[in-house]
């Protein structure tokens, strides 16, 4: 090892990143002997925002955490207050939320690898994977009439139902996708050149995932088999069972195969939930003020489990909301996982988390002077507004 070593910054704004984030790396040559992560660049002041709010308000902004996976924010949230407020929303109303929830996983998935692709230096499979991504994107605008807030949930139910026309639409593309998946996972186990950005890359044990607190394909591409749907089945899911699916190599390579697999995993799930749809009801009544109390959510995100803590006051307005994310529990494995590898290893490591940004940032305390103090939403609104006047 050489006496000099240097530290390369990476972000908050860089090609690799599609969000802000700040990585600092040391590397000595082009390996890397320590890494770092700072987050925080995307901060919109969710959590504070949610308790100037009534509930029903709380449903569309807690929606808007993440573009990508925004239904499963939604249904987590429903989940939690219906079960303060004691009330079960209709059969029908629980499947077409796992309905919405898989077609969602299918389009953040493919989004993904895409991504990932593209990070490798593969932009044909990138261009096909966002191309063949538009089917389940005309799927979910067919369906709820959006392409990113699909805004399908209610507090008790679900606003949107599944006729002939949007049935014959799921099928009809569920049909192409597998197809297509299929030759995607022939590719991502095969294709010589990709198998050397994948392969034995960022290799991480199963005793690893689970003292870093890695969760959802990242872990279970490490041999660690949880899945939420599963262990703590919610919605629909203790009536539509799946498969988990668990690769052991820990490897890149292994993390492409879980969600591929994952895919296939989802499109028959998704056939099975429309052949016994429930009949009945989209939703039932809720109250306008939920009894004091708190409770957790707990959810299979695209990426991860998803954890709610919702507590009552027992007015119209939630007390506190927390939220955690998929990806900050899968963050440290990047920094964990960089060492030893080589610096252009870095967006591939970095992207096979898939990561969101956006989804961990939620100001809550703000340093200032020195001191540290929880801003209100008014003061925190007047400072945007004070910061942007000053640059002009």
């Amino acid at each position: 090892m050489s006496k000099e070593q240097f530290t390369i910054p990476i972000g908050p704004q860089h090609p690799a990143l599609k969000e802000p984030g700040h990585f600092t790396l040391t590397v000595d040559g082009e390996v890397v002997t320590g890494a770092s992560v700072r987050l925080g660049y995307a901060h919109r002041g969710i959590e504070k925002a949610v308790e100037s709010r009534n509930w029903v308000q709380d449903l569309y902004l807690l929606e808007r955490i993440c573009g990508i996976c925004s239904h499963i924010h939604a249904t987590a949230y429903c989940l939690g207050v219906e079960k303060l407020a004691g009330v079960t929303a209709p059969p029908r109303a629980q499947a077409i939320r796992v309905l919405v929830a898989e077609l969602e996983r299918i389009h953040s998935h493919l989004l993904w690898l895409g991504v990932a692709a593209h990070q490798a230096g593969f932009d044909t499979l990138f261009m096909y994977s966002w191309r063949d991504r538009e089917t389940v994107m005309e799927v979910l605008e067919q369906l709820t009439g959006n392409r990113v807030n699909y805004s399908a949930n209610l507090l008790g139910g679900v606003k949107f139902d599944v006729d002939t026309r949007v049935l014959e639409t799921i099928l009809s593309g569920l049909d192409f996708l597998e197809t297509r998946t299929h030759h995607y996972l022939d590719i991502v186990s095969g294709d010589r050149i990709f198998l050397q950005r994948t392969r034995g890359i960022g290799m991480m044990t199963s005793e690893q995932a689970e003292r870093l607190g890695v969760t959802g394909p990242t872990a279970r591409a490490s041999g660690v088999r949880r899945d939420i749907r599963v262990d703590a089945p919610y919605a629909a899911y203790d009536r539509y069972p799946i498969q988990v699916v668990v690769e052991t190599t820990g490897d890149l390579e292994a993390r492409f195969i879980v969600r591929l697999k994952e895919l296939l995993e989802t499109y028959h799930l998704i056939r099975t939930l429309l052949d016994g749809l429930p009949e009945g009801d989209l939703k039932t009544r809720m109250p306008r003020r939920i009894a004091a109390g708190e409770t957790i959510s707990r959810v299979e995100a695209p990426r991860g489990e998803l954890f709610y803590f919702i507590k009552s006051d027992g007015g119209d307005q939630p007390a506190r909301i927390k939220v955690r994310t998929p990806t900050l529990s899968n963050m440290a494995s990047v920094t964990q996982l960089a060492v030893g590898h080589q610096l252009a290893d870095m967006p591939m490591l970095l992207t096979g988390i898939d990561p969101c940004f956006s989804c961990n940032d939620r100001l809550t305390t703000v340093q200032t002077s020195g001191e540290s103090e929880t801003w209100t939403w008014e003061k925190l609104r007047q400072y945007g507004i004070a910061s942007y006047r000053e640059r002009g």
